[in-house]
Order: structure tokens, then C-alpha cells, then sequence
């Protein structure tokens, strides 16, 4: 999981909390200029492993590589990574411009001044710097952080949960403005989340991590359509896992066609349980001799199966996965 063209890298990095391991021998490389995530469900090791990039934590075993040098004695402020929060952690005593400036405390008075307004500007903040947190939008709050964290012009961006408090449809939006910064920026990005639909739309690549290990690194694209493990074809997405031989296969409901006529040979026989249409397409439950199946279908004019048709099901060789038990 290591590589050239690396500005972090993991090796063999460890960390206990009593005799839980949160983190398990993590060796893992993030490349310099992408936007990479940290991905798993909650208590998998995710956010300490980020900690520990940030020097909020240190490790009991392994290294952390920083431009080759290992940056484990290091405290914070001395690392070139600055951390946005989960809570944003704004001042609230403090005006807009004030919090940005709030790590620039060595830049002579007019510069710090001039990269505030530089900040403001990138995040479209504009004239909102004699304002107060509470005056603002939790969006708006958002990005004062975002250009708080930016404004020391860090090597390494870390966000943790960075859109957790945002409600769906700002969300949807802030993801692509961060990763269109990120882009402008060239920086490297960090992002550790719990949602899959954030990682899978803003990262160029990601590891997915589970119980204090990571168990699969790719691109959004390797990781959805080649899962390494059932459990992490379970976590990304909806997916049909069925048995076959000593393992299990592995199909996105995307991928199953459902046939009222006429079916290719070996089509697996079946009645709707459940038909819920959600515009664009509608998610279909099949009662089948193999088990439950969800189908996802492309609504094209057409109107949705109803519950209890009898329908058949198949699916292209190459969409199914073979995953170990």
C-alpha cells in the first residue's frame, strides 16, 4: 500500500488505547496533490489514524513519514498538516476575520491582514469578516473554518467529518466546491468520513478501514466495482452477496436486469416483494429460491413493476465478484 510520489506514508503505524489496537499496523501511502479518504464505519480507526498524522497522538509502534522524515517527535504546530474539526471549533468571541487570522500570529500585521482577505475570497466569504459566528449560516461557519485551516498554507489539509452538520442538499453542493478547491489549491486533502456517497464523489482514492486495519485501498471506482471482502461490498453501497463454491459473489442491484418475458437461460425465477420509486428509477426487493435480491431499475417512461409480478433475474458474468469467506 506504499508508493512512489508519496508526501505521507504509514509504516506499520500502531496505536493503543489500553489493550484496544485502533490502529493495527497501518502501512498506507497518500500521494501528494490528491484528495484522499479515510473511509469505515464508526470505532474503526479512522480518526486516530488521522490524529496521529496530525501529532494529536503518538504512536506506540511504526513510523510516520512526512516528505521522507519521520515526523513522529514532532509536536503539532511544527507539522505542516493543519486539522479543520468536525465542530469547526470557530471562537465565538471572535469576529470572522479575527478567527481566520487566528494561526497567522507570526506574519507581520498588514500580510496577515491581506491573507485573511485572500481566505475570505476563496471560500466567497467577502466582506462577512467583521461578522460573527452566530451571524452566519452553518455553511458560512463551515468555511470560515475551511479558510482558518487554509490560511497557514499548509502542506496537508485534514478534515474530519467536514460536512457531517450540514443538511442534504448543502452538502451535496459543498462537496463539489471542496473538491474544485482542492483542484485550484493543488494541495493535499485528507478528508476521514463515515459516508460513502462523500468519499466515493470527492476522492480520488481512498482506504477503507475496519477494525483498526485497512483492508482495501483504490479508487472510487476500483473500490465500489471490486470489492476486496464481503464486508467491504456490504459497507459501499447496496449490494447482493449469494453464495458460490467456497466463497460468495458479490452484484450491485445496479447490475441485475429484470426480465417479464423473455430470459436468458439460467435466469433465476422470482416475485417482487417491494417496488419503492424514487423518480429517476425505482429499488426493487425479488423473493428468489437463492434468497432476497435487490434490483435497481431505470425508470424510462415506463411505469414500475408492481409488487407481486413474477419477473426473472440475470446479471452479466463480469459484474459479479468473487469475494472469500
Amino acid at each position: 500500500m506504499s508508493g512512489p510520489g508519496a508526501i505521507v506514508r504509514f509504516e506499520g503505524v500502531t496505536k493503543r488505547f489500553g489493550d484496544h489496537a485502533a490502529v493495527a499496523g497501518v502501512t498506507l501511502d497518500i500521494r501528494e496533490g490528491e484528495f484522499f479518504a479515510l473511509l469505515g464505519p464508526s470505532g474503526c480507526g479512522k480518526t486516530t489514524l488521522m490524529r496521529l498524522l496530525a501529532g494529536f497522538e503518538a504512536p506506540d509502534a511504526g513510523r510516520i513519514l512526512l516528505d521522507g522524515t519521520d515526523v513522529a517527535a514532532l509536536p503539532p504546530h511544527r507539522r505542516p498538516v493543519h486539522m479543520m474539526f468536525q465542530s469547526y471549533a470557530l471562537f465565538p468571541h471572535l469576529t470572522v476575520a479575527k478567527n481566520v487570522a487566528f494561526g497567522l500570529k507570526g506574519l507581520p500585521k498588514a500580510e496577515a491582514a491581506a491573507r485573511v482577505d485572500e481566505m475570505l475570497a476563496l471560500v466567497k466569504l467577502d466582506g462577512l469578516g467583521g461578522r460573527k459566528p452566530h451571524q452566519l449560516s452553518g455553511g458560512q461557519q463551515q468555511r470560515v473554518a475551511l479558510a482558518r485551516a487554509l490560511a497557514p498554507r499548509p502542506r496537508i489539509l485534514l478534515l474530519d467529518e467536514p460536512l457531517a452538520a450540514l443538511d442534504r442538499k448543502l452538502r451535496e453542493e459543498t462537496q463539489a466546491e471542496l473538491v474544485a478547491l482542492q483542484r485550484r489549491l493543488g494541495l493535499t486533502f485528507l478528508v476521514v468520513t463515515h459516508d460513502q456517497d462523500e468519499a466515493l464523489a470527492m476522492a480520488d482514492r481512498l482506504a477503507v478501514m475496519q477494525a483498526g486495519e485497512v483492508v482495501q485501498v483504490g479508487s472510487p471506482a476500483e473500490v465500489y466495482e471490486r470489492p476486496a471482502t464481503r464486508a467491504v461490498a456490504e459497507f459501499i453501497g447496496e449490494v447482493n452477496v449469494l453464495p458460490a463454491g467456497d466463497g460468495w459473489i458479490a452484484v450491485r442491484p445496479e447490475k441485475v436486469e429484470i426480465h417479464t418475458e423473455a430470459a436468458p437461460v439460467g435466469a433465476l425465477e422470482g416475485r417482487i416483494s417491494e417496488a419503492s420509486y424514487f423518480g429517476d428509477r425505482t429499488r426493487y426487493v425479488v423473493e428468489t429460491p437463492q434468497g432476497r435480491i435487490r434490483a435497481s431499475r431505470v425508470n424510462l417512461g415506463q411505469p414500475p413493476l408492481p409488487s407481486g409480478a413474477a419477473v426473472r433475474l440475470s446479471w452479466p458474468a463480469d459484474a459479479a465478484v468473487a469475494l472469500p469467506r
